[in-house]
Formats: C-alpha cells, structure tokens, sequence
C-alpha cells in the first residue's frame, strides 16, 4: 500500500514543481484520465487492504479505465455530446466509494490495535 502512496505524492509534487500546461482542446480528456487513474489507484488500495490485491488485475485496470475514460471523451466530442461527464461521474462515484471502504478497514485496525 505504500509504494502506490509513495508515487501518487511523487506525481503531485513533480506536477507542482514544473510548469507544464495543458492545452485546453485536452483538459476533458486529462480530467478524465486523472479520474480513472485516482480510481484504480484508490481502488488497489483497498484491495490491498483487503488481502485481495493482485497486481495484473491492477494494472490492466489502469490502462483500461484510462483507455476507456479517454475513448468515451473522444466519442463525445465527435458526437458533440458531453458523455465525458458520465465517465466522471462513474469514476467519482466509484473513487468515494473505495475511500470511504479504506477509511472504514483503517478505523477498525486502529480501533483493533488500541484494543490491544
């Protein structure tokens, strides 16, 4: 569980320290594949947590959420449609939903060990 941590403050902290932008033609794109990759990060955690975590489930995961987060976004453009926003809409609910999981099995080891 920590090493995904460990890259995750990697990313944000390589992020905030260059000064790359964005072209605004890809920022529904880039919204998305933040979303789908937050998704499966968070979503590795808790199977991690879980003692279920496998890792070519995670990373084919990850590729085919980004892939297909990015895809509908294209499709909607095309169409002239916004259906990136379902895609964000899935993945957001999808990432508190695995937070609040996470939250839940680190409350009871912590309550588990101030047992002890």
């Amino acid at each position: 569980m920590l090493l995904p941590a460990l890259f995750l403050i990697l990313g944000l902290v390589l992020g905030l320290l260059t000064n790359i932008t964005i072209p605004e033609v890809y920022s529904n794109y880039l919204s998305i594949a933040v979303l789908a990759a937050l998704d499966t990060l968070f979503g590795g955690m808790r199977s991690q947590l879980e003692g279920k975590f496998n890792q070519s489930v995670f990373i084919s995961g990850f590729f085919f959420n980004v892939s297909l987060a990015a895809f509908l976004a294209f499709i909607g453009v095309q169409l002239g449609i916004d259906l990136y926003l379902a895609a964000i809409f899935a993945f957001g609910v999808r990432l508190f939903h695995n937070l609040a999981i996470i939250r839940r099995i680190m409350l009871e080891k912590f309550q588990f060990r101030k047992k002890e």
